[in-house]
């Protein structure tokens, strides 16, 4: 058993911080930290699903991976695919396990989740758009978990809204970096189906979407400190600027990685917001 193979094909950076997402969005939903048991319990419910989830895509994306991400678990041979399958498995249950001690809510929520990132592996992925609303609803869903852990959603239901559709600018822009192992797999991706340009051009649509959602807590009575979503704002703007500068590969990555950012930052805003 390759240990690190198995924490490797998780993407532990990313759960973790989807981790803290979920957490924070519990925090910007009650306006103050959650017992420590919930707290803990929601961290966990978002890290395993989220690892579960990144091992299961790797599972289906084995021959794209070969091209696309050669680098991976998998690709290079330092884990089996049926030992990927039965982790994510056992990922997917001590997730629902964990979950079903938060509350039925938490539970429902978690079990819908897990199986949205399960058919988004299995079916969605390389459907045209489908995929990408999927799983940008997966990731706005994160902030929103932890509102539904605590039982109130509060400025969560926004973060959510404003996570949903820059993601799914990403993910357009994702898949604008990706083209040429998803036309080995014969996926058939809005950038494979419209062109480059024309996919570009609505992911840049959606982070505008974005920028323009931003502002509905204001709506909501949030304090002036809320204005620092300002800058990343111009994060999302200037990721929008890039993709449609060039389509190229390293530009469409750099600026997927922009988006990426932008959530993070977004969570610290609304967090700020929320507290103050």
């Amino acid at each position: 058993m390759n240990l690190r193979a198995y924490l490797e094909i998780t993407r532990p950076h990313n759960c973790l911080l989807a981790g803290v997402v979920g957490l924070l969005g519990a925090v910007v939903a009650s306006g103050a930290l959650p017992p420590l048991e919930t707290g803990v319990l929601t961290f966990l419910v978002v890290v395993l699903g989220c690892s579960a989830g990144n091992t299961i895509n790797d599972y289906f994306d084995y021959e794209v991976d070969k091209i696309n991400r050669p680098e991976r678990p998998l690709p290079r041979g330092a884990m089996s695919r049926r030992e990927a399958l039965w982790y994510s498995l056992v990922l997917f249950a001590l997730g629902l396990l964990f979950a079903a001690l938060i509350s039925k809510e938490a539970f429902i929520f978690a079990l819908i989740a897990y199986v949205a990132m399960f058919l988004y592996a299995w079916k969605l992925k390389p459907m045209p758009f489908l995929g990408n609303l999927t799983v940008a609803a997966l990731t706005g869903a994160t902030p929103l978990y932890g509102a539904v852990a605590v039982g109130r959603i509060g400025l969560a239901g926004y973060l959510a809204i404003c996570a949903f559709l820059v993601n799914v600018s990403r993910e357009i822009i994702k898949d604008i970096e990706d083209v040429e192992g998803d036309v080995a797999r014969g996926s058939k991706t809005l950038p494979i189906i419209w062109g480059k340009k024309k996919a570009a051009y609505l992911g840049a649509f959606f982070a505008v979407l974005t920028v323009i959602a931003s502002f509905l807590p204001v709506r909501a009575g949030v304090g002036a400190g809320y204005y620092s979503i300002i800058p990343v704002d111009l994060i999302i703007l200037y990721s929008a600027f890039l993709i449609l500068r060039d389509q190229g590969r390293e530009s469409a990555a750099k600026s997927q990685r922009l988006l990426k950012l932008s959530v993070f930052l977004a969570v610290m805003v609304f967090l700020a917001a929320s507290l103050i």
